[in-house]
């Protein structure tokens, strides 16, 4: 099921690594994934229940393993 939030939502939300890129619905391979990926490192975060996780801890690193 795609990530469905408000676009103004999605807009203003940003990845909380320190180059703070813009993320966006989905995965690279998957556009339909319950995931946000970071345009810049590329981190996948899990949206829950319609709540973005936001957490570094939480993120699921890039396919090539490679961040940033």
């Amino acid at each position: 099921m795609a990530v469905q939030l408000d676009p103004q939502l999605l807009e203003i939300l940003r990845c909380p690594s320190p180059d703070h890129a813009p993320l966006r619905p989905g995965t690279p391979d998957d556009a339909d994934a319950d995931m946000l990926t970071c345009t810049e490192c590329g981190r996948g975060y899990p949206v829950q229940d319609g709540i973005p996780v936001l957490l570094l801890d939480e993120a699921v690193p890039p396919a090539g393993g490679q961040v940033g």
